[in-house]
């Protein structure tokens, strides 16, 4: 996925935190998704308007204690497997 693309969650498909399963999860008409704690700071900052650079901006700040070059891969290699999964779409 490329740094510069905007991703946005897919048409119909919403994340809410889950108290009852203690996590965030993804919501969409068939069903529901359990998000671990990486995934759900992720996609709790997906807006469709920020682009991955800036959302790796903002992980980096929140999470200063973590490496920023592996926190990037790390987040490039979500957004890429969420692509496939179809749980977001990109401009």
């Amino acid at each position: 996925m490329n740094a510069l693309a905007v991703p946005a969650l897919r048409p119909g498909w919403r994340l809410q935190w889950e108290e009852a399963q203690g996590c965030h999860v993804l919501l969409y008409p068939e069903g529901m998704v359990q998000l671990n704690d990486s995934a759900g700071a992720i996609l709790s900052l997906v807006d469709g308007e920020r682009d991955v650079t800036a959302l790796i901006d903002e992980l980096t700040r929140r999470y200063p204690d973590a490496s920023s070059d592996e926190l990037a891969q790390d987040v490039i290699e979500f957004f890429v497997d969420a692509l496939q999964q179809g749980w977001i779409h990109h401009d």
